[in-house]
């Protein structure tokens, strides 16, 4: 207990930090490049990049290129030493894109799910006074939310009906935001800290990313609008004797979408009879990430994130109902004396994931790993008898081939996302990823999911070759995304003659490009990219002879999602 005092003493009196960060998913490309520059050994924060937002005091002592600079992201407005407080002008960000057939994007915070021109813009000011800091960066979107064919409005039999309905009792994912325009004005990137040396707490509503993926994290990412929650995290690495370390601790609020398919009188009514009236209430979260980077092993960082849900109605007051994080990895619930398996009565929906990055910068290069649970083992011997049961994986490389000039690289990533059922789906109940028992709006917040943007059993394969020199890119990407195909086998199994859905997987063949580019107290970048939908939606036309499984009237639609987006600081 003594140890602890001296710990807190020399917190208090320890240099306050400069904590204002960098918005996770900044214009698509700012953070990737600081990532970039670890792999060329030029990073010598021993960040993991795995905890993020990123907070620019972690950058200050970098010998970085003058493009990284943190002071490209701010302007010293006030300063008054005597009283240590400077306030600052953060940049403004204009973000914008458009989609010509239906809904399609993913990490895109703030925005939503909507077909047409849809527009974000962002920008604040930062300010510190001792160890406080304040970080106030609302954002403002609007959607012009055209109509499209939603997924229930799909001629898609009665079969379809059942496992339609089942699947949206159970989460909050509306296809739809709505009829008629949408707009919202939020806190966006905004929060109020108290920083002590590597350490700062308080209030947040910035977008988190956990674990090592560029295109898709298990647990947390930028893909739903930011949440309001309390943190205590790291502004930088913690160096101790056996290597260094980074964590952060969140309890926070989800909030609902606002859409009510039950009371929608478009949606068919044998569907509307068919969908649960959920309750009018938010949900708590808590969790937890913590990193490692061994220090007899350069490069290698390890690490693992956990998350609860529980109902607002269904939590009580204890420390243990507002941070189930601390408590045993283990199934939640018990069984009977009779033998049979009953959920908690804590009704809370738990997350774990594990995962891990090696950089190379010998070889410019970094391998990432994180696998995950949405439904604990029973027991030790039930995750070693079936590991596969309720996972989820990511994998990916990344490579840098140097050019001719020392500055200008060819950068080639490979990333792979499986959120489908495994096999063990036919044996044991298998809740898919992000949807579970007891929260029915799902891992969401305001109507989209806080993990994978792929969402609920869909899987990706992403490939990534640009040429990049320091905030600058031009290169091409190709993604293959099959859109829940947990909801498609449910949709086969529930049909009188299967057989005649062995084609309808809906599987989203994407090709674009991407360009960055800077130009003084300007930052660019767009993106331009054709999506081939393949069976939209499921459906699916009978083959003529019947049985040809192979030559039928197949139901494709194209897309065009464009990207783009502007910032301007204020130098």
């Amino acid at each position: 207990m003594r140890n602890l005092y001296i710990f807190l003493i020399l917190l208090v009196f320890s240099k306050s930090s400069f904590a204002q960060t960098l918005p996770v998913g900044l214009l698509e490309n700012v953070e990737d490049a600081y990532r970039r520059q670890q792999l060329l050994g030029k990073d010598s924060s021993n960040s993991s990049y795995m905890i993020r937002p990123m907070f620019m005091s972690n950058k200050n002592n970098l010998q970085l290129d003058s493009a990284f600079s943190v002071n490209n992201f701010i302007k010293l407005l006030y300063s008054n030493p005597k009283l240590k407080t400077e306030v600052y002008a953060l940049p403004v960000v204009w973000q914008q894109q458009f989609n010509s057939h239906h809904p399609y994007g993913m990490n895109d915070g703030s925005m939503v799910q909507a077909k047409g021109y849809q527009t974000q813009i962002s920008a604040g000011i930062y300010a510190k006074i001792g160890p406080l800091s304040i970080q106030f960066r609302p954002e403002y979107v609007y959607a012009e939310n055209k109509g499209f064919q939603r997924l229930a409005d799909a001629p898609n039999g009665v079969y379809w009906n059942t496992p339609y309905t089942t699947y949206y009792n159970q989460v909050d994912l509306p296809d739809r935001f709505n009829d008629g325009s949408y707009s919202k004005l939020s806190l966006g990137q905004s929060s109020v800290r108290l920083n002590f040396g590597p350490l700062s707490a308080g209030f947040s509503n910035e977008n988190l990313w956990w674990g090592p993926g560029v295109r898709n994290s298990l647990l947390m990412s930028n893909n739903a609008s930011g949440f309001r929650h309390l943190t205590l995290n790291t502004i930088r690495p913690i160096k101790t004797y056996i290597g260094s370390f980074e964590t952060q601790i969140i309890g926070g609020r989800l909030e609902q979408s606002g859409v009510n398919l039950k009371n929608d009188l478009t949606v068919p009514l044998a569907i509307r009879n068919e969908l649960v009236q959920k309750p009018y209430e938010w949900r708590y979260i808590s969790g937890i990430v913590l990193t490692y980077q061994p220090k007899w092993v350069p490069g290698l960082y390890l690490g693992f994130d956990r998350t609860f849900i529980v109902n607002r109605s269904k939590m009580g007051r204890s420390f243990g109902d507002y941070f189930p994080i601390f408590s045993k990895v283990e199934k939640v619930g018990f069984v009977t004396p009779e033998g049979i398996y009953s959920e908690d009565a804590a009704e809370r929906d738990q997350y774990i994931s594990f995962f891990t990055r090696y950089v190379l910068p010998e070889s410019k290069a970094e391998i990432y790993f994180e696998y995950g649970r949405n439904d604990h083992a029973y027991d030790l011997r039930d995750a070693l008898v079936e590991p596969e049961h309720t996972r989820a994986y990511i994998v990916g490389f990344r490579k840098l081939v140097p050019l001719r000039k020392p500055d200008e690289f060819i950068q080639i990533g490979v990333e792979l996302t499986q959120l489908e059922k495994s096999n063990t789906s036919q044996t044991r109940d298998t809740p898919p990823w992000y949807i579970h028992g007891f929260a029915l709006d799902g891992y969401t917040n305001k109507g989209q999911v806080l993990g994978a943007g792929i969402g609920p059993g869909s899987n990706m394969q992403s490939l990534n070759v640009s040429w990049v020199k320091g905030l600058k890119r031009i290169g091409f990407q190709f993604e293959r995304t099959v859109n829940n195909n947990d909801l498609f086998y449910s949709f086969a199994y529930a049909s009188a003659d299967r057989r005649q859905y062995i084609n309808r997987h809906w599987v989203d063949l994407a090709f674009g490009g991407n360009f960055s580019w800077t130009y003084k107290q300007f930052s660019l970048n767009t993106q331009l990219t054709y999506i081939r939908s393949l069976n939209y939606q499921y459906q699916w036309q009978d083959s003529t002879p019947p049985g040809d499984y192979w030559n039928w009237d197949k139901q494709d639609v194209n897309n065009l999602h464009l990207k783009v987006g502007i910032l301007y600081n204020f130098k």
